[in-house]
């Protein structure tokens, strides 16, 4: 998919309500402590860590020394666990790590290289993440390849008239959806590579339609898809009877060859007509039950707050999938991705203010932005483009119904009702996992504007 694709600004200009004072949880600070559940996951990407006697004193964990205010913050939190009704859930994925822990990397000029001994299949997990990253620019190189070739011409012709005039992407009919293509052990690879898994916390039943908010957009949304747009992390089977549909930006469709490429695994317009289409046609009824879509609903947006080890959700303001969901009666279904954001290093909004006042310009002029970012290389672990080999836990939450409204039906205390009850939902959930699948945690979860 398409660098910091805004899936979630579609809805920005659908939520004319009041504006929402920005929410936050806790705000205390900590320091990055890289271990098997932090945020530096994947031990092939790990810096040097600091001791535990400087992490203790930092984070005023040795006896006597914690502050008042942190005590508090610590009985709030406890408390809220205490609360919490959400099931355990476990990072089940050290043994591989702890192993790699042992390989030594080449360093030259700074710059940690792959050792020649890297088993074969996490070779051929690092070539399936090369695969779907270069997508684009493979599909839309080859496209003019052929237009280069005159032989090629009376096909090309008859496509791009077909591509123009489809409307594959917002019908609802997934007709190019292939659960062939989703199935291929290629994408089993692409999952292994960081690894992602998909954690089930409630029962999502086949009779109801839904609509899946992910959480955080991250710079590429890597989780996303091995979630929703592949079988690569079991979807079907946690979740038997449902279909889901991961949405993106209908410019996507737009590209030669790529349009087919992203069709195949079911990806839809995050447009109105296409949502609307998807949970209102086919199932069982041919009334979208047993339908679901994915929307990343922080946007390019978010992709800006994108930093390792921390929680940034621009989501105060945005209630557009809220309304979607009341048209369409979908209950909603809040996702957390713990690591999504920390795939990626790009440069801090704090640290460069004038570079993210010029990417918010770009997006508030052009629609879509581009993330100053680096991650590692093909052959290295500290250099490049592609994502870091950082361990995904992706939590699907507890569905929360909705009662379906005709448009000048929904008001807006309701509206306001469901998205405080799906911010609630996402809060609860922070606070149940986040010692679990966060523990390396540089700050707490933020909501914003």
């Amino acid at each position: 998919m398409a660098l910091a694709e805004s899936t979630g600004d579609f809805f920005e200009k659908a939520a004319d309500e009041l504006p929402v004072k920005t929410m936050a949880t806790s705000n205390s600070k900590g320091v990055q402590v890289n271990g098997v559940n932090g945020v530096r996951g994947g031990l092939d990407d790990e810096k040097e860590r600091p001791s535990e006697k400087e992490n203790r004193l930092v984070n005023g964990e040795r006896s006597g020394t914690a502050t008042l205010t942190q005590r508090k913050q610590q009985k709030s939190s406890a408390l809220k666990v205490k609360d919490n009704d959400y099931p355990p859930l476990y990072d089940d994925d050290e043994r591989e790590d702890r192993r790699l822990d042992r390989i030594q990397a080449y360093r030259a000029a700074g710059i940690r290289f792959a050792p020649w001994n890297i088993p074969y299949r996490r070779r051929m997990q690092t070539v399936a993440v090369i695969i779907h990253c270069l997508s684009i620019a493979s599909t839309v190189s080859f496209f003019f390849f052929l237009c280069a070739i005159p032989i090629f011409w009376p096909l090309i012709i008859p496509y791009l008239l077909h591509m123009s005039l489809s409307k594959n992407a917002t019908d609802g009919r997934l007709r190019m959806r292939s659960e062939r293509w989703r199935r291929l052990p290629v994408w089993k690879l692409f999952g292994e590579y960081f690894p992602a898994k998909l954690h089930k916390t409630h029962d999502l039943p086949p009779t109801r339609k839904y609509i899946f908010g992910y959480h955080p957009h991250g710079i590429i949304s890597h989780g996303a898809f091995a979630a929703f747009a592949t079988e690569a992390l079991g979807f079907s089977e946690k979740f038997p009877g449902i279909t889901n549909s991961l949405l993106t930006l209908d410019s996507n469709f737009r590209i030669p060859l790529y349009r087919d490429y992203i069709l195949a695994f079911g990806l839809q317009s995050v447009s109105k007509e296409s949502i609307t289409n998807i949970l209102t046609k086919g199932g069982p009824n041919n009334e979208g039950m047993g339908r679901a879509v994915t929307i990343v609903v922080g946007g390019a947006r978010e992709s800006l707050e994108a930093q390792p080890g921390v929680m940034n959700l621009v989501l105060a303001d945005r209630k557009g999938f809220v309304k979607m969901a009341i048209r369409t009666g979908a209950d909603l279904v809040p996702v957390l991705a713990f690591g999504e954001n920390d795939l990626y290093d790009q440069l801090s909004p704090k640290t460069h203010p004038w570079l993210h006042k010029a990417q918010m310009w770009v997006l508030r002029t052009l629609k879509f932005t581009l993330p100053f970012l680096h991650g590692r290389g093909i052959f290295n672990y500290d250099v490049g483009l592609m994502p870091y080999r950082r361990r995904l836990n992706i939590v699907v939450g507890r569905p929360i119904m909705v009662a379906q409204k005709r448009e000048g039906e929904i008001e807006n205390e309701e509206v306001n009702r469901l998205h405080s009850e799906y911010v609630g939902e996402l809060e609860k959930m922070w606070e149940r996992y986040k010692d679990v699948f966060a523990a390396g945690r540089r700050g707490e979860m933020n909501i914003l504007k």
